[in-house]
């Protein structure tokens, strides 16, 4: 595993995250498609904002569930808890240092019919446990 670096426009805001990103997922719902975020999925045990907690601010909509946090100085999009994993993060990894977005696999999700999106991936999930002989 390694650890990344990454930080708003400005600078204020910065953080870590210790994962392995093999791949970027791309989202299509109404802001993601918006702000061009690519996401990849942590935990709290492996994300850690540093720096400009009180330089963030944060914006819900819809539901209320995901909570997108950006910067209230130059309006980066940093990082979200996600709607279909509130208390784990997503890192927008336009916003991490050292990647080089063009080698990563892009995933999709389709966020425009999120409903179904996320019911396919926690099925898709579900399989992969059983395979493993493992529950969910």
């Amino acid at each position: 595993m390694s650890t990344y670096t990454g930080s708003c426009h400005c600078g204020r805001v910065t953080f870590e995250f210790t994962n392995a990103v093999v791949s970027a997922l791309e989202c299509n719902c109404s802001i993601c498609s918006r702000k061009g975020a690519l996401w990849h999925a942590t935990d709290n045990d492996h994300f850690r904002i540093l720096t400009g907690q009180d330089d963030l601010a944060v914006y819900q909509f819809g539901t209320r569930t995901a909570s997108h946090y950006f910067c209230r100085h130059c309006g980066i999009s940093t990082f979200s808890h996600p709607r279909i994993a509130p208390q784990g993060w997503v890192v927008n990894l336009r916003c991490v240092s050292g990647l080089y977005l063009a080698t990563l696999p892009q995933r999709r999700f389709d966020g425009k019919n999120w409903e179904q999106a996320a019911q396919a991936l926690t099925d898709a999930r579900n399989k992969a446990l059983a395979r493993r002989g493992l529950q969910s």
